[in-house]
C-alpha cells in the first residue's frame, strides 16, 4: 500500500488515473465503490472522462462497500441509490453489473455470505475506493473493527450514521 498526502485536486486525479488504468488495461475489471463525501470528486472526474475521453465502464463490475439494513428500496440514502446517482447513471455502467449487499433480505446473514461469494466469483476487487470518516471509520468498520472482517451486520455509532 502507498499512502499519498497531497491537495484534494491532485488526489482526485491520482485516484481517477488508477481507476482508468484498471479499466483500460482490463475492461472487465472490478471496482469497489464507496459512498460518503470522499469519493464524490472522483466520481465527477470519472464521469467527465467517460463523457469527454470515452472511458468505458460497460464491461466492468462494481461492488459497493456497504449498505444500510432495512432502508426501503426508494430511500435516497440507500447506498445502491447513492451509487446509481453519483456514478453508475453518469457513465455506461449497466445496472446489473453494479452490486451491493442486500440490506432488504429476509436472511441478512445469508445475504452477506452470498455477497462475499459474488465478489469471489468476479475474481475479487481490482481496485477499492475508500474514504475515512471523521471518527476514523473506513466503510462501516468503526474504529477498533477487525481489518480482516468481511460482509456482516455492524452497529454504527451516531456519528457514522
Amino acid at each position: 500500500m502507498e499512502v499519498v498526502i497531497a491537495p484534494l485536486p491532485e488526489l482526485v486525479q491520482l485516484a481517477a488515473d488508477a481507476i482508468e488504468d484498471v479499466l483500460r488495461s482490463k475492461p472487465n475489471g472490478v471496482i469497489g465503490l464507496a459512498t460518503g463525501s470522499s469519493p464524490l470528486a472522483i466520481y465527477d472526474e470519472l464521469a467527465r472522462r467517460h463523457r469527454e475521453d470515452g472511458l468505458s465502464f460497460a464491461k466492468a463490475r462494481g461492488f459497493m462497500l456497504d449498505e444500510y439494513v432495512g432502508l426501503p428500496k426508494d430511500h435516497p440514502e440507500r447506498y445502491r441509490n447513492v451509487i446509481e446517482k453519483e456514478i453508475a447513471s453518469r457513465v455506461d455502467w449497466p445496472e446489473s453489473q453494479v452490486q451491493g449487499p442486500n440490506g432488504l433480505a429476509s436472511d441478512i446473514k445469508q445475504a452477506c455470505a452470498d455477497y462475499e461469494q459474488a465478489i469471489k466469483d468476479a475474481g475479487g476487487v481490482d481496485l477499492q475506493i475508500l474514504g475515512i470518516g471523521t471518527d476514523g471509520h473506513i466503510a462501516f468498520n468503526e474504529p477498533g473493527s477487525s481489518l480482516t472482517s468481511r460482509t456482516r451486520i455492524k452497529t454504527l455509532t451516531a456519528q457514522t450514521r
